[in-house]
């Protein structure tokens, strides 16, 4: 979008577009993010709770930008699609989860 920043930013912005939200959200993020500042990740986070948006957050610690590729992001994200995308809802956090996920590594 480059420098200045316009108003195309505003239009596009997870932060100003938090209000719209439909459906189910999942946001991860590292601890220690240095391409996308977690404080960012928060700012989106603020803006979701005074829309009063439901949302599932998953933070990792120590994690980097990749933190999502994690055993416990890859099991999470698993868990947040077999729940909310095949409206399974059985107990996500189980062997056969966890199984699935090892096999896609």
């Amino acid at each position: 979008m480059g420098w200045p920043v316009g108003p195309e930013y505003a239009a596009s912005s997870n932060v100003t577009l938090a209000p719209k939200l439909q459906g189910k959200l999942l946001l991860m993020v590292g601890e220690l993010d240095r391409n996308v500042d977690p404080a960012s990740t928060m700012q989106v986070v603020n803006a979701l709770e005074k829309a009063d948006k439901d949302f599932d957050l998953v933070v990792i610690p120590g994690g980097g930008h990749g933190a999502a590729g994690t055993p416990y992001g890859r099991r999470r994200q698993t868990e947040f699609l077999v729940k909310n995308l095949l409206g399974d809802s059985r107990d996500t956090d189980s062997q056969a989860v966890r199984a699935a996920t090892d096999e896609a590594r």
